[in-house]
């Protein structure tokens, strides 16, 4: 990958949130291709794809943390250089059950989960009013709602109530969700409707109060 889902540049080309995504992906071509095309061929390369993928997220994507434990990286080389952080933008390593690779027990995941909701994600933002990720697409310090939405979604029941509560309270009373707010003061955002957000939001309501 050249660029991220924010459509900054990678700073390491092996995106791994984004491989996940086409590892998910894959799967469904592989039940297209043998349930409704009955195609042996297209059945058998989406599978050796999606296995080179799963197999390179296991062997070059998964950093040995000091204090996480094994979690995965955001992106890497190959050679052993690893760029250690989340962007609020899916696909994301929080969006990861999200998305269907993982569970939301699995133990890889919650140890990345516990670094990206933490401060040694250069992305993670606590302030005043909020916590949670941003990206560097947008001014430090400020929180996505998308990111909001995707913990949500991604944590208990108990916090996705959390997140809808705190996203009702930093939209600066507009009723909509923004790209990215002040952590301190969340009058001051960027974009002052983000239908990817909304969208998000919306779901993260529908699954908390209406799916059992």
């Amino acid at each position: 990958s050249a660029f991220r889902p924010s459509d900054d540049a990678c700073r390491f080309n092996y995106l791994i949130p984004a491989n996940m995504f086409a590892s998910v992906i894959l799967e469904y071509i592989k039940e297209f291709a043998r349930e409704i095309y009955h195609d042996d061929v297209l059945y058998e390369k989406a599978r050796q794809l999606k296995w080179d993928i799963d197999y390179g997220i296991q062997c070059y994507g998964i950093y040995l943390h000091p204090q996480f434990g094994k979690m995965y990286a955001y992106e890497t080389d190959g050679f052993g250089n690893y760029c250690l952080m989340d962007d609020a933008n899916v696909p994301s390593l929080l969006s990861m059950p999200y998305l269907g690779y993982c569970t939301k027990d699995d133990v890889l995941y919650q140890h990345t989960r516990s670094f990206i909701l933490s401060h040694h994600n250069p992305y993670f933002y606590q302030g005043t009013c909020a916590s949670g990720i941003g990206s560097p697409h947008t001014p430090e310090n400020y929180i996505w709602h998308i990111a909001l939405s995707m913990q949500g979604l991604t944590g208990s029941k108990e916090e996705a109530k959390e997140m809808i509560d705190l996203i009702l309270k930093t939209n600066n009373n507009e009723g909509l969700c923004h790209e990215g707010f002040n952590k301190d003061q969340p009058s001051e955002y960027t974009r002052p409707w983000f239908a990817w957000a909304n969208s998000l939001f919306a779901e993260l309501v529908y699954q908390t109060y209406f799916v059992k």
